[in-house]
């Protein structure tokens, strides 16, 4: 069920930190928003499988061995600096650019490697890093600055050691992040921490048949999962 605030939603890049097997936004950084929301998204899942080949023998039937993370593909993401599309704060192609760049590509002298990101965009929610960036520039000013450019953009997705061993098991259904409620936790609250954004809240409480979603118990163990790839 897609969630409908009244307002468009853009797609957001915000880098994250990784911490006891947890990702979250890191919230002193600044995130990239979408100038234009892109046209389509590709997504890739993949499996991979062991083959053992005997010498004089037909090749055994290959045996599951993991699935691995998703890969996320976006193309022709328009970034345009010529004043046609209207920005509360207009910035330049190169200032949009560096704010990606600085955001996925950029390497982190704390964690010595690039930032694990979160991509934001309606009901989709996807955590990864980049693995490549493609930077097409189309139009230019006299002095040769960059006026348009369209950017694709490949990640590859992250996953928690206790989601890798959730998808490894075959009979499990629950491929989410489980959440332990402590006391003072809102549904609401939970939201913003894990997806930087409260108003999933309902969403939340429907998967999780809450009706009474604004009196948690401490000690409720609550699904936080991908959310629904849809857009609202």
């Amino acid at each position: 069920m897609a969630i409908s605030s009244g307002k468009k939603k853009k797609l957001s890049i915000a880098a994250c930190k990784v911490n006891d097997g947890s990702i979250s936004v890191d919230g002193s950084r600044d995130a990239f928003e979408a100038m234009i929301n892109p046209a389509a998204y590709k997504r890739q899942l993949d499996i991979a499988y062991s083959e053992q080949h005997t010498l004089g023998q037909f090749s055994a039937a290959p045996k599951f061995s993991a699935i691995l993370p998703e890969k996320l593909t976006l193309q022709d993401l328009v970034l345009d600096g010529t004043g046609v599309v209207e920005m509360a704060s207009p910035k330049s192609v190169k200032d949009m650019i560096d704010v990606l760049l600085a955001v996925i590509y950029n390497y982190n002298g704390q964690k010595h490697e690039p930032n694990y990101v979160r991509l934001l965009w309606g009901t989709f929610i996807f955590f990864g890093r980049a693995e490549s960036i493609s930077i097409d520039y189309t139009m230019f000013k006299p002095s040769g600055e960059p006026l348009r450019a369209k950017v694709s953009l490949s990640f590859t997705g992250w996953m928690s050691a206790e989601e890798s061993t959730l998808r490894a098991n075959q009979s499990s259904p629950d491929l989410s992040h489980l959440v332990e409620v402590a006391m003072g936790d809102t549904l609401p609250l939970l939201c913003s921490r894990i997806y930087n954004d409260p108003s999933y809240y309902r969403e939340v409480a429907r998967i999780n048949n809450l009706t009474n979603f604004r009196n948690l118990k401490p000690g409720t163990v609550l699904r936080f999962p991908p959310l629904v790839r849809r857009h609202g």
